[in-house]
């Protein structure tokens, strides 16, 4: 997937027989990264950060599901493995904590066994500032889809990652027992949108959008 990223390399590579959407971002001045979501296939995760020397300092996870947080914990011991220290892992709410404790349990009804529980340094509050790999970022909290589920703004880049938020022409879904239609809907309308309409948005799955054309064209968000 091709998507640009004013002062800061980008690469987002699919993982997992649910093609997450996990991305590396890095400072190619200082080479260091920050993975948001690294939902499984460690190995190809490594092979590009070796590649590319990175430094990953930061380990974001937009919500506990199997497919974002499955990785994180077997990507930090790999890193620590090669004798580099331990990224900090930025959970999201700790509304999501139940299902960052039931990876395992998660992947095992889709006949999965190479992902692990994660375990993060500390979970997100709403409107929190994250400042990591020269960057400033702004979390916010967006239930609806999990109940602790963030997206990562960077206002300055006019950038962000959603996690399974918001696609093109459709929102996450939320038919969970823990899910939330309405509360999704009205706060992507009330959080994320008037964020501005040109910022350009990495969903958890598929390509890139932005709020504006989500905003015009979404029937999700058209209802009222």
């Amino acid at each position: 997937m091709y998507i640009t990223y004013p002062g800061m390399q980008i690469t987002v590579i699919p993982v997992t027989l649910f093609r997450q959407n996990c991305t590396i971002m890095w400072d190619e001045k200082t080479s260091h990264a920050m993975v948001v979501d690294p939902g499984g296939d460690v190995p190809t995760l490594l092979a590009f950060i070796d590649n590319r020397k990175l430094d990953v300092k930061t380990i974001v996870i937009t919500h506990g599901h199997l497919d974002h947080a499955g990785g994180a914990t077997a990507l930090c011991r790999h890193l620590s493995e090669r004798g580099k220290p331990a990224p900090e892992v930025i959970g999201p709410t700790k509304e999501d904590k139940f299902l960052l404790d039931t990876v395992v349990e998660q992947a095992y009804r889709f006949g999965i066994t190479d992902l692990e529980n994660a375990k993060v340094d500390r979970y997100s509050c709403d409107n929190d500032t994250l400042c990591t790999i020269g960057r400033t970022f702004r979390i916010v909290h967006v239930p609806g889809h999990t109940p602790g589920h963030i997206a990562l703004i960077d206002e300055q880049a006019r950038r962000a990652f959603v996690g399974d938020l918001l696609f093109r022409n459709t929102v996450g879904r939320s038919d969970f027992a823990y899910g939330d239609g309405a509360l999704l809907v009205r706060s992507i309308k009330e959080k994320l949108l008037p964020l501005g309409d040109d910022i350009i948005f990495v969903p958890g799955h598929g390509v890139p959008s932005s709020f504006g054309a989500e905003r015009e064209s979404n029937p999700f968000l058209a209802q009222e």
